[in-house]
């Protein structure tokens, strides 16, 4: 997603406290004036923190999504741009309303129309987005105002933009599914914080390049550490290899094909079939669809290369690292001090 050249044409702010908790609703009544050199500095803020938003969602009701309120506000401030002060007010008292679990801070909510940002996967036309933040933490901010014969430090608290706690931007994008969203939630665990993407949007996760790489990559972790040592005599550097070659087919392939990667990866006809079985199940527990061919994500490889353990932990002695050939490191027994033992074999120290 490319938001170089995109633009903020329209921004207005509302106060929403927990309903709960006994605090108000406070509306403004127009959208503030904001120069251009302005505008340009807080697109850049407020985008930036959806570079990293990999997963896509969409506007979700059980019965039909003409009962997601969120959805219609959003559909009909695409459709009419000169209403979009009044629908900020209901999309605001919207979230007031889903505002009652005792935990939920108080903030200002800002809604934000975008234009002119490119989506890779929409062969690069520009769309129009909608833009929804909410700022619950403020910070101590620190002014130096140049007097005539010294300088003065005023202390002001507000929102960081560079900060904000929850964020969404929902594209102008196949409507009649549901639009398409990004979502970040500083915020995101516990029970208090589900409201956002529960109650306040009411979306679900859609299925892309990104979820399948993860999930397919998750599959393959939980099958060689979980599954694979009841099934087959294996040493923990025989699931280590498997994992690393797992991990360098997925760092080395643009797109994933389940036949390719069975061959190249488990080598074995008894330890394919018994992951065929494994994937099988896995998905139906998990209520996942076959994934046997799709682009991989760089960014979900990258984010599972951090879980994919190539440690063997010895008692609290030692830790060895294998990322290599497994050939170069031996397992024994000591019958005499009664321990095991590992040799590796190596050409330099460094």
């Amino acid at each position: 997603m490319n938001f170089t050249e995109a633009s903020l044409d329209q921004l207005t702010v509302h106060y929403t406290g927990n309903k709960q908790n006994g605090q108000p609703l406070l509306l403004s009544r127009k959208s503030p004036a904001l120069d251009k050199e302005n505008r340009e500095k807080l697109s850049v803020a407020l985008l930036t923190r959806f570079q990293h938003c990999h997963e896509r969602y969409s506007f979700y009701h059980p019965s039909s999504l003409e009962y997601n309120e969120l959805y219609n506000f959003v559909r009909d401030l695409f459709r009419e741009p000169a209403e979009f002060h009044a629908q900020s007010v209901r999309i605001a008292s919207h979230l007031y309303e889903v505002s009652v679990h005792p935990k939920i801070k108080p903030g200002e909510l800002y809604v934000v129309a975008f234009s002119n940002i490119v989506v890779d996967d929409m062969e690069g036309k520009p769309v129009q987005a909608i833009g929804l933040f909410k700022a619950e933490t403020k910070s101590l901010f620190a002014e130096i105002v140049a007097g005539p014969d010294d300088l003065d430090l005023q202390l002001k608290e507000g929102a960081e933009f560079a900060r904000i706690d929850k964020g969404c931007l929902i594209l102008n994008h196949e409507a009649e599914q549901g639009f398409e969203l990004l979502i970040f939630d500083a915020n995101g665990k516990g029970e208090e914080a589900q409201y956002w993407k529960d109650k306040f949007l009411g979306v679900l996760i859609r299925q892309n390049e990104y979820l399948r790489t993860q999930g397919f990559l998750t599959l393959t972790k939980n099958y060689v550490t979980n599954h694979l040592p009841g099934e087959f005599e294996v040493s923990k550097t025989e699931q280590i290899d498997i994992l690393n070659r797992s991990m360098d087919y997925f760092k080395t392939h643009d797109s994933f094909n389940k036949a390719e990667f069975e061959s190249e990866v488990l080598h074995h006809e008894d330890l394919i079939d018994s992951f065929r079985q494994f994937d099988q199940q896995y998905r139906k527990t998990n209520e996942i669809g076959p994934s046997d061919e799709f682009f991989i994500s760089p960014q979900a490889v990258k984010k599972q290369a951090r879980v994919f353990k190539s440690v063997i932990k010895l008692d609290k002695n030692f830790h060895i690292y294998v990322h290599g050939d497994r050939e170069l490191i031996e397992k024994g027994f000591d019958e005499r001090l009664q321990k095991h033992y590992y040799k590796i074999y190596f050409d330099a120290e460094t």
